[in-house]
C-alpha cells in the first residue's frame, strides 16, 4: 500500500536532509559519523532537487530513479557503521541504523509514479 505522496515524501526529503545536518551537532557524532552525515545532507538534497516529483527545481531524473537510489541508501546506511568501524559508538551506530530503517520504511510506502508520471507524460508531449 503505498500512502505516501509525492508530494509527502518531498516533505520527508527535507526533513531528512536537516536532520543528517544536525545530527553531528545535537548528538555529538565523532568525526567519520559527521562527515558522513554532512556528505549524506548534501547528496540527499542534491537527489531531491533534481528528481522530477513537486519539489524537484530542475527535474533531470525520475522520481522512480530516486526511489531506487533510496533502496540503495536504505540499507547501505544500516551497514555502514560496521562497513566503516564505528558500530562500537552507541549513538552513531544506532542513528545510521534508525536513519536507514526509516529511509526502508518511506521507500516501501512512497507511491514513486503518483504525480511523477502526469510531469513526464505532459513533458513528452
Amino acid at each position: 500500500m503505498k500512502i505516501i505522496s509525492p508530494r509527502n515524501h518531498g516533505y520527508l526529503d527535507f526533513l531528512t536532509v536537516v536532520i543528517f545536518l544536525l545530527a553531528p551537532t545535537l548528538l555529538g557524532l565523532s568525526e567519520i559519523p559527521a562527515m558522513l552525515a554532512y556528505g549524506l545532507a548534501a547528496v540527499h538534497l542534491a537527489v531531491t532537487l533534481v528528481s522530477g516529483f513537486p519539489y524537484g527545481a530542475i527535474k533531470i531524473i525520475p522520481f522512480t530513479l530516486q526511489g531506487w537510489i533510496e533502496r540503495i541508501v536504505g540499507p547501505v546506511l544500516v551497514a555502514i557503521p560496521f562497513i566503516l568501524s564505528f558500530a562500537d559508538e552507541f549513538i552513531a551506530r544506532n542513528f545510521y541504523i534508525v536513519m536507514g530503517l526509516i529511509i526502508i520504511v518511506v521507500g516501501l510506502l512512497t507511491d514513486y509514479r503518483g504525480e511523477n508520471r502526469s510531469y513526464f507524460a505532459s513533458k513528452e508531449e
